[in-house]
């Protein structure tokens, strides 16, 4: 039976800390957002490492199937923000989204590199030294949820979720 010492002793650096992150948000050189993407990595309060799913065929033989890999497919990014009464981030990604479909005249930006920006998503150790990374290649905000209010919330500060799509990730240690 393993012992807490030995436990302890596979343990690495004591564990990546969840709490421990810095997202950094670009956004596209087409759309001027007006977002501060050094204060913007302050205001992200919850993200995540992006997740993959390996598609499947399955090929039918003799009563039965068989599996072979098929087409990777990355899932939607979350984050949620913490909204300062400045609104920086909150107005970027409106512009943003506004950029690629006007509310007003339905109209957007046709070319896919002028709305379209990588994210960066970093795992930190306790004294910010990077321990892994990745890079959300081709993001843009798909939604940019709405902000609650209500006379019964006291004691707290805003925030809202966006909801990234993006073509596929790169990771350190894997991709570079």
């Amino acid at each position: 039976m393993a012992t807490i010492d030995e436990f302890k002793a596979q343990l690495t650096g004591g564990g990546a800390r969840a709490n421990q992150f810095r997202v950094t948000m670009n956004t596209p050189g087409a759309i001027a957002t007006g977002l501060d993407a050094r204060r913007t990595s302050f205001l992200v309060k919850a993200a995540a490492l992006p997740g993959r799913t390996m598609g499947e065929i399955p090929i039918p033989f003799r009563g039965r199937n068989l599996y072979i890999v098929g087409d990777s497919e990355f899932d939607t990014w979350e984050t949620t923000i913490i909204n300062d009464t400045d609104f920086m981030v909150r107005n970027a990604m409106e512009r943003w989204q506004n950029a690629m479909n006007d509310t007003v005249t339905n109209t957007g930006l046709i070319n896919v590199a002028d709305y379209q920006a990588d994210l960066i998503v970093e795992q930190l150790d306790r004294d910010d030294t990077v321990l892994k990374s990745y890079i959300l290649r081709g993001c843009f905000p798909q939604v940019v949820a709405p902000i609650e209010l209500s006379y019964e919330t006291a004691n707290a500060i805003e925030e809202f979720g966006v909801t990234w799509r993006y073509h596929h990730f790169e990771a350190s240690a894997v991709n570079f």
